[in-house]
């Protein structure tokens, strides 16, 4: 009986280390493994900032049409910037800067 309990005493230990292995193995080589999952988290943290980032516009854009349906000096003002637009008895100045000189150099 001795060397049958002898057998099982190195066989249990050596059948738990290659299933320690195996596991350890899938970890870090298999199937969704560690850098699979660091790849992914990385991903998810870019999606929402970039979310966020839409969100906010979203946001200005929706004020923006609420701002446009409710009166008409939003939309006075939307075409005052971007049109370039004037009212009717109103004089447009425009400033024209002029570069200065280049200095001399001596």
């Amino acid at each position: 009986m001795k060397p049958h309990g002898l057998q099982l005493k190195f066989l249990l230990p050596l059948i738990l280390l290659l299933l320690l292995l195996l596991l350890q193995y899938q970890l870090w080589f298999g199937v969704g493994n560690m850098h699979d999952a660091s790849t992914l988290q990385q991903q998810v943290v870019t999606q929402q900032s970039q979310n966020t980032q839409l969100s906010r516009r979203n946001q200005e854009l929706a004020a923006q049409v609420k701002d446009l349906k409710q009166g008409q000096a939003a939309v006075e003002e939307q075409a005052r910037s971007d049109l370039g637009m004037i009212k009717q008895g109103e004089n447009f100045y425009q400033i024209v800067r002029v570069p200065a000189p280049p200095a001399a150099t001596h």
